[in-house]
């Protein structure tokens, strides 16, 4: 097997390790429901004999094997300074506010713990003072929430924003009582003995465990501006939870990106500051007005509302390149005012320094067509149309170099952990991507019975993928299994247009069928609140996309189906996947082999993974794209889910639900 660990000799923490996760070790009475598991325990001691030579593990735990206690105990007892990374913030919270907890007193070990997030989580005196003060509201709802939030300010400890919940995380009044890199005061701000971030920063200092997340981590990483990069130097053992998204999240943060948006926040900025300090220095309103309408006019030389092109695609004719010099020469204009007045205030200064930062950002935008495949070319260049902004990005073709740069250094172990890394036993995709192969690698499989819990079923009859009305064909093969379950199904779709279709079309087929399976839609509501009342609905269908692919848990009898409708390879028009199939296939590689192919599993195993979530569990994969079948490398595909039973006849299907096995069956 690639990368897999040969038979390791006993560690020296393996006797603990058996005790610990035994029948009659502390976590029983601390976990209503734990019962030793073999997978469990061997991936402990897994993790306890990395952390003990400080090596690499990356470690593939199937859907049920506990991975967060296999990695929380051996990190606990004998981890030193642990910083632990998460996925989404929810798994965050999550792991501090409860796993954390949980194993902590089960083990009566004593450590201390503490959260980190990003700057924008955090309430800032500063921002809220001025917002106060200048009361530039957008809405009505801003002056509520922000009454609340003050009202927060005299009593919170943390200042961290989730847990002011009647304030919705995404409302707009955050981003003007919360600080970011650019309008940060440091050290100069009078409220810096009291700022909540530099507090958090302290705590984690201090902790021996410290919980972030990926994001956190690589946004530290890459701009030094998150707090790690103080803690990293101290940490012994690193453990990324979650580890599939790594190579998304750290594209992200080791490359660039420039937006019109950071612009119009500058210009808005540069007034509010010109006109309270400088009023006399300049015309600030017609400094800032062109400046504005520059960028605007930059993001209107594409008239689609989505856009994603890489630089060759852009026509040499377009008005996009003319604009961007018009861009350019107007952000020059700004600086050059606020050269002369910067010194009047520390807030002027600040601006300027976030001028020049946004005016190097766009001279470094520069591209030689001829590089952009060629041997040594390190970055892809693209363009990023949202509905009011424009980004331009430069994009790592590979983090491996980068992301081994930061593994350099003082030795500590580094635990990679998922219930996807792995395609049918080979980490090679991986470890490719994130620079670590080699290292050992190994899966611990499920304590499930996937063949006596489900059946895998791929239906008859389907059209091409790509044909039109698709995902209507999906349907009308869907509905009979969705009617057989009862609903309690998810229709997990790769694109949002198929979302939007499935829910018109089953809409109306309910109501016309006369069934009452209640409907939830993604982006009707927050996903959060979606899931809860899907789970309290007990017979209901959610239809959703990517979001809803991974970190979800429903257990029990809420859902029995999961419908995917296409494998999800990524869009062939990705400019960032098309540079790098393109530099793989100069190096003699199978683009598709190599990394779509492998890519679309690890996905689909991800959406698979929403079915079975108990031992109690029993439920249908319903797989309806029919290249599973056709296509050689569909063996590939269905090799790597779960061990189900698999069908092609939708009477299996039926027959599964309309019997499920006697009480005393198990």
């Amino acid at each position: 097997m690639v990368g897999e660990i040969a038979e390791a000799p006993p560690g020296k923490h393996d006797a603990e390790v058996e005790r610990l996760f035994g029948a009659g070790g502390p976590l029983g009475p601390a976990v209503g429901d734990f019962r030793p598991r073999r997978s469990q325990t061997e991936m402990a001691k897994a993790v306890a004999a990395a952390i003990d030579s400080q090596t690499t593990l990356i470690a593939e735990a199937g859907t049920g094997t506990g991975k967060t206690f296999a990695y929380l105990v051996p990190a606990l007892l004998w981890g030193g300074k642990t910083i632990i990374s998460t996925g989404t913030k929810n798994l965050q919270d999550q792991l501090f506010l409860r796993d954390i907890p949980t194993v902590r007193a089960a083990l009566q070990a004593p450590v201390s713990v503490a959260l980190l997030k990003g700057r924008s989580n955090y309430l800032c005196h500063y921002h809220l003072e001025r917002t106060l003060q200048n009361g530039r509201m957008t809405s009505r709802d801003d002056v509520g929430h922000l009454r609340e939030i003050s009202r927060f300010l005299k009593m919170t400890n943390s200042g961290d924003k989730a847990e002011l919940a009647r304030v919705p995380e995404n409302a707009l009044i955050w981003n003007l009582v919360t600080s970011t890199r650019d309008n940060c005061m440091g050290a100069e701000c009078q409220y810096y003995q009291d700022c909540f971030v530099m507090k958090a920063r302290k705590e984690a200092q201090q902790a021996d465990v410290v919980v972030v997340n990926h994001h956190l981590f690589f946004a530290d990483v890459a701009l030094k501006d998150s707090g790690v990069a103080e803690l990293l130097p101290s940490a012994n053992t690193v453990i990324f939870d979650e580890a599939h998204q790594l190579p998304d999240t750290a594209t992200l943060f080791f490359g660039d990106t420039f937006s019109t948006s950071q612009v119009l926040e500058l210009c808005r900025d540069v007034l509010a500051e010109g006109l309270a300090h400088a009023r006399d220095g300049a015309d600030w309103g017609k400094t800032v007005t062109v400046v504005e309408k520059a960028a605007r006019d930059l993001r209107l030389t594409f008239p689609q509302d989505i856009v994603r092109l890489s630089l060759p695609q852009i026509a040499p004719s377009s008005d996009f390149f003319p604009a961007l010099e018009t861009l350019k020469d107007e952000l020059d204009g700004l600086l050059a005012v606020l050269e002369t007045q910067a010194e009047r205030a520390e807030t002027l200064e600040q601006c300027r320094q976030r001028g020049l930062q946004l005016a190097q950002q766009l001279r470094d935008w520069k591209f030689d067509p001829k590089a952009r495949v060629e041997k040594g070319a390190e970055a892809v260049f693209w363009v990023e149309a949202y509905a009011s902004s424009l980004q331009l990005h430069k994009t790592p073709l590979s983090i491996a170099p980068i992301f081994n740069g930061q593994r350099e250094g003082v030795p500590r172990s580094w635990i990679f952990t998922s219930a996807t890394l792995a395609v049918k036993n080979d980490f090679s995709h991986f470890s490719e991507q994130m620079g670590l192969t080699g290292e050992p690698s190994k899966t611990w499989p499920s304590p499930f019975d996937y063949g006596a819990q489900g059946i895998l079923y791929v239906p008859q009859g389907l059209p091409d993928p790509n044909s039109m009305g698709y995902t209507d064909a999906v349907l009308d093969l869907a509905l009979p299994v969705i009617e057989a379950a009862g609903g309690r199904t998810f229709l997990l779709c790769t694109t949002l247009r198929a979302v939007k279709r499935a829910a018109e079309r089953l809409r109306d087929e309910f109501e016309r069928r006369g069934l009452n399976f209640p409907l939830f839609v993604q982006g009707d509501k927050g996903r959060t609140e979606l899931l809860d009342q899907f789970r309290a609905a007990g017979n209901g269908v959610l239809i959703g996309s990517q979001s809803f692919w991974e970190g979800v848990d429903v257990r029990g009898d809420a859902l029995s189906l999961v419908i995917i409708d296409k494998l999800p390879f990524a869009p062939p028009d990705d400019p960032v996947l098309a540079a790098r199939i393109e530099v793989m296939e100069k190096q003699g590689k199978n683009g598709f082999m190599h990394h779509t192919l492998p890519e679309a599993i690890i996905n689909l195993k991800q959406g698979a993974g929403r079915l079975i979530r108990d031992v109690g569990d029993r439920g249908v994969l319903m797989l309806c794209d029919p290249r599973v079948i056709s296509k050689p490398y569909g063996k590939r595909i269905w090799q790597s889910l779960p061990a189900f039973k698999r069908t092609r006849e939708q009477a299996d299907v039926i027959a599964f639900f309309q019997n499920p096995p006697a009480p005393d069956a198990e």
